[in-house]
């Protein structure tokens, strides 16, 4: 008896500290960082949410952007942080993909890091060009498989979510096509508009200007459901492209080990700011889906995106670096 009264008041000591925790939390600013330069649609999606969250967590919040290596120093910075909620991670499915692209990381990428929520997800399309002869899908799948080979994908960079997006096409319509990889989005715009690749796989924001003055052609968008912004777009499946769901998202997440009664408050709150209405909508400028959720939402998709990207890397051959 005495060792269940013992028990009983540790269990309630736990839950008393709790809340003490999260009342002491923030006690100063809050850094997010971020795996992409300054300017792109990843860090202007994290300056609007952060904006919004200082105001309710009555602390600065300030975006430390450290772009390059797949996201790799970026992560490395926050798995290595306290674990207090006062370092946070923009995540995404870069980060996922990181874990098949690269042979060795110094951090886990779902061990190390604790999901808050999720933020927002973005749109992918099979674009071509206006003046192309193919004006769905299905006759640019059709025009592929009676000339194995024969046509040319554009992507950015090998291992980037659109190359993989590329592959996941390829492998779910059964079609034998080159990828030709660009060094970014302007160069792959440039090549279909001068006709040197048939097609292209795009985040939608970046050449929603083209599709708008009609230089370009939105043939699909490969989400599970069609696009808000472009609604009369269908989706691959629709199409009849079973299998070939992909969408780019982020997400913020905290060192693992930081205190539940932390990733609760921040939870409450990130949730709060990514429906703001005046956050809402300057997302929607971006042409980006506001898109909050659970922790365990935010872990699960990680988790999952983890290994689906490293299964299309697998199959797809794509060397590790």
């Amino acid at each position: 008896m005495r060792a269940w009264n013992r028990y009983l008041a540790a269990v309630g000591f736990a839950l008393l500290a709790l809340p003490g925790q999260a009342q002491n939390f923030p006690g100063k600013s809050v850094r997010i960082v971020v795996p992409f330069g300054a300017g792109g649609v990843a860090d202007m999606t994290a300056r609007a949410v952060a904006q919004k969250l200082s105001q309710s967590l009555g602390q600065a919040v300030v975006i430390d952007n450290k772009p390059g290596a797949g996201g790799v120093s970026a992560g490395d910075a926050v798995a290595k942080a306290e674990p207090d909620g006062h370092t946070l991670l923009l995540i995404s499915n870069g980060t996922a993909v990181s874990a098949g692209i690269f042979k060795s990381l110094p951090f886990d990428t779902v061990k190390d890091f604790t999901p808050i929520s999720t933020l927002a997800s973005f749109d992918i399309a099979i674009v071509a060009p206006a003046d192309s002869p193919f004006k769905t899908l299905g006759e640019l799948i059709a025009h592929a498989k009676a000339h194995p080979g024969k046509l040319n994908l554009g992507t950015i960079n090998i291992g980037s979510t659109q190359n993989l997006t590329a592959e996941l096409f390829k492998s779910a319509a059964g079609i034998d096509a080159q990828i030709v990889p660009f060094n970014g989005t302007p160069a792959v715009i440039t090549a279909l508009r001068g006709g040197q690749i048939d097609a292209a796989v795009e985040i939608l924001g970046p050449v929603m200007a083209q599709i708008s003055s009609k230089s370009l052609r939105a043939l699909a968008i490969t989400g599970a459901k069609r696009s808000a912004v472009m609604p009369e777009v269908p989706t691959a499946l629709e199409s009849g492209v079973a299998g070939l769901v992909a969408t780019s998202w982020n997400g913020l997440a905290a060192p693992a080990g930081t205190p539940a009664a932390v990733v609760n408050r921040l939870n409450k709150d990130i949730v709060a700011a990514v429906n703001a209405p005046d956050v809402k909508a300057k997302l929607h400028a971006l042409n980006v889906e506001a898109q909050s959720s659970s922790p365990e939402q935010a872990a699960s998709l990680l988790a999952s995106e983890t290994r689906r990207w490293g299964d299309i890397i697998t199959r797809a051959k794509i060397p590790t670096q």
